[in-house]
Parts: C-alpha cells; structure tokens; sequence
C-alpha cells in the first residue's frame, strides 16, 4: 500500500525524496508494475501532498532509469532492460565478489566487529528462512540485501556500497518475478549459508567460486521473460 509511514520524516527530507523513494519502492516491489501509466495527481492524493513532489520525485526516477515520460501521455514505469540489467548484474558481481573474497581473507573469527557481523548473518539465514516458509516475498528480499550489506560493511567502503546499491534497482524487479519459480526462496537460503561458511572459514577461492554461481544463473533471465513477456524490452 502506497504511503509516506514507513518513509523518514519530511523534517529530515525533502517532500520530493520521501515520495520518489515510496514510489521508487512500489517500482522495484513491482507493485508499479514495467509499462503501468502513473498519474502525478493520484499518486499525489494518496500520500497527502502536492503534485509539485510528485513530479520531482518522478524526475529522479526517471534519471534512474526506473520511470519514463511519455510526450502527451504522462510517466509510466519503464520496462526492464535486458541490456541494463546485464550491465548492471556485471557491475554488481565484479564489486561483490572482489569485495567478500576481501573479506574472507581477513576474517579474524575471534575480532568482535567479525563476532558482531557473524551473529548478525546467521539471524538474517534463520530470518530469510522463516519468511520462506511463510512464502513472503518482500520480506524476504530485504533480509536478502541485509545478508550482503553485512559483509560489504565489513570493508569500510562507502562508495563501493552506495554503487552496489544503485545496481540493485534494477535487478531486484527481476528478482521479484523470479519469485514465481518453485524452490526459488529455498535456494537462495541455502547458497548464503554455504557463502557464509566459505567466508568465516577464510576460503577466498571458495567464496568466489559460490559468488559467481549465486550471481549468475545463464538460464534465468531468458525463463522470467518468457514467463512476462510484456515486462521487458531490449
């Protein structure tokens, strides 16, 4: 449901970035789904604020390459790009993995800042476990991305954070409809204990070698766009 409760307060933001990051949200949710026609004054009502918000947040989603405005039509939400993901998907795995096999190399198993982080990955397994059962897309996704932030952390990089994050919009509207595959959750949980003991076990090969066979599955994208077809374009 679209609305500004779960945004930061508009005191610490702009109204336009509270809106472009609900929106942004419902995008990459799929809520908006690729090729759905926004309206400015409706999107505006629902969360109680003027169209002059609206219409910068849909300019920063429009930079992101998430939204599109059509001449004497409106916005309406781009579809995804297979060449975009491609790059993106690139990009995100030549930083990740460059960025855990750093991390598998120093894990140091009786440093509290890696005790810390050790805790925290093996409650966000346990977690993406319990909302695999219960079959919760979206809360699975965000305990998904809270898994790999914990160890991206760990390098003290904030650029390199700030751009796996960027790459992620894009991928994750893929990962979504990836959702509608059998088994698709359960997979994932079990590839991130196994990245998880190559990681705390200091296997640099190994956490590299798990990476890549997470990050790059040659099959899926061509299955997701045969299961929607109208969602993508070249």
């Amino acid at each position: 449901m679209l609305s500004l409760e779960s945004i930061s307060s508009p005191a610490r933001k702009t109204l336009g970035k509270v809106a472009y990051s609900k929106i942004r949200e419902e995008i990459i949710t799929l809520n908006f789904k690729p090729g759905q026609m926004l309206s400015e004054s409706e999107i505006g009502s629902v969360l109680g604020v003027s169209r002059t918000p609206i219409r910068e947040a849909f300019l920063m989603l429009v930079q992101e390459g998430l939204l599109e405005i059509l001449p004497q039509r409106g916005a309406r939400v781009a579809l995804i790009s297979e060449k975009r993901y491609a790059e993106n998907m690139f990009v995100r795995e030549s930083l990740e993995i460059s960025a855990l096999k750093l991390v598998a190399k120093n894990w140091k198993s009786d440093d509290l800042r890696y005790k810390e982080s050790e805790q925290k990955a093996v409650e966000l397994i346990e977690k993406q476990q319990s909302a695999a059962l219960k079959g919760d897309h979206i809360e699975f996704l965000q305990y998904d991305e809270l898994f790999h932030s914990v160890f991206l952390e760990l390098v003290e990089n904030e650029t390199l954070v700030t751009v796996v994050s960027q790459m992620k919009a894009h991928l994750n509207r893929v990962r979504y409809l990836e959702f509608n595959k059998p088994n698709h959750m359960e997979n994932v949980v079990s590839e991130h204990q196994d990245i998880f003991n190559a990681i705390t076990s200091n296997n640099e090969e190994k956490t590299e070698e798990l990476l890549r066979r997470h990050f790059y599955k040659k099959e899926a994208l061509p299955k997701v766009i045969k299961m929607f077809p109208d969602y993508f374009t070249d």
